[in-house]
């Protein structure tokens, strides 16, 4: 499956949102949403009248750049979430933030989701004491993240950790074990997606 390999400042200044694509960056004001606030391209600084369609398709957009996903990775994860009980948007972004590379992410292992997802990848992390490599890996409640045996000595790991990275609430963060516990479910407020999700399920639905 294909993969866009461009910049990924790019994608921000296309959606005209911060989607914290390259980690630390994107908190200075080297973050090129900062110093060039327009849609990329010769005519991007001319942003024309969006219809109603073109609002709930940016948001669609905006939320799978986030997490960094394809379209049919995207798609399949809302059809799962259409089937779950309660509110279709929040069971999707629940969905989205228990991906494996997304919790690796979010527990300060990773500067980015891309780096994440890479590290998930080549094998330095254990879910509950085994191994694991597939990004799109669904924990639940309970769930023991930690740094394999083997890969505790990673320069960048280390660094990582070290930052002391904000870890949300529904994480529990041991830093000695070098690991992380899915504690709860994140509630909606936990949830720092740039996004409506309500408009992403209108688009969906009327697809």
């Amino acid at each position: 499956m294909s993969r866009y390999t461009g910049p990924v400042c790019r994608l921000c200044r296309a959606e005209g949102a911060k989607l914290f694509l390259k980690g630390d960056r994107c908190y200075t004001e080297k973050c090129s949403l900062n110093r060039r606030n327009s849609k990329p391209g010769q005519h991007g600084a001319k942003r024309g009248k969006i219809t109603e369609y073109g609002l709930r398709l940016r948001e669609k957009q905006k939320l799978r750049r986030f997490y960094g996903l394809h379209e049919v990775q995207f798609s399949t994860l809302f059809v799962q979430a259409t089937k779950m009980a309660g509110q279709t948007g929040h069971n999707f972004l629940q969905l989205l933030e228990r991906r494996l590379d997304n919790v690796v992410y979010r527990l300060g292992f990773g500067k980015s989701r891309a780096e994440a997802r890479q590290l998930v990848c080549h094998g330095h992390f254990t879910v509950n004491g085994r191994k694991l490599d597939i990004p799109s890996a669904r924990l639940k409640v309970g769930d023991v993240v930690a740094v394999a045996e083997g890969s505790r000595d990673i320069d960048i790991i280390k660094e990582n950790i070290e930052a002391k990275k904000a870890v949300p609430a529904w994480l529990e963060f041991n830093a000695n074990a070098m690991s992380g516990t899915v504690a709860s479910n994140p509630l909606r407020e936990q949830i720092d997606a740039p996004v409506d999700e309500q408009l992403v399920v209108e688009f969906y639905a009327r697809n």
